[in-house]
């Protein structure tokens, strides 16, 4: 196990998180503010930069088994990548960035719920689940986040329905970490 987070810690931090970027996210009022977001160029360095802290913080320290040899060329090639990431994808970087940053952050919490064998563990689960497809999405195909920004944004109420969902998924796991793990 690479981290080292309780199924409780695990799903208390990410509900915290949830409801905090939903209040942001209620408080914008709709999609509109956030359209600029996937063509940013400062959001896409910024996030990509804590994606290769954390990528290579990860690739140090894991147990890489036989493949350990490759260790030193992927912490070397991990920046290099970065620094083309950076000169060489103008477009979306943004939305690439938050693609891998999602893939990462759902490791954490599929490692805190595996063999665990409450079936509450499956709201965190699928929080995870939902962010490994969003990820890989965003990754492969950047323009979808504008789509679904679009989407989200036609009406107020659609925009507020998501966000309300978002809150109310982050409080049940934030009602979960306190009473069931």
């Amino acid at each position: 196990m690479i981290y080292s987070f309780s199924l409780q810690v695990a799903a208390l931090i990410a509900g915290i998180l949830l409801c905090l970027f939903s209040v942001v996210g209620f408080l914008v009022k709709n999609a509109e503010k956030l359209r600029g977001f996937p063509r940013s160029r400062w959001a896409g360095i910024i996030i990509l930069t804590i994606d290769l802290i954390w990528s290579w913080w990860l690739l140090a320290v894991m147990d890489m088994g036989e493949f350990s040899s490759f260790r030193r060329p992927l912490l070397i090639a991990l920046p290099i990548a970065y620094i083309l990431s950076i000169r060489f994808m103008d477009e979306f970087l943004a939305v690439r960035a938050l693609g891998i940053f999602a893939l990462l952050a759902a490791e954490p919490l599929l490692e805190a719920a595996f063999f665990r064998y409450e079936t509450s563990r499956l709201v965190l689960t699928v929080l995870a689940y939902v962010m490994i497809v969003l990820g890989m999405i965003w990754v492969t195909m950047p323009y979808r986040l504008r789509d679904q920004l679009d989407w989200l944004g036609k009406t107020s109420g659609r925009w507020r329905g998501f966000t309300a969902f978002g809150f109310l998924y982050g409080a049940a796991l934030i009602a979960l970490a306190c009473a069931a793990y």
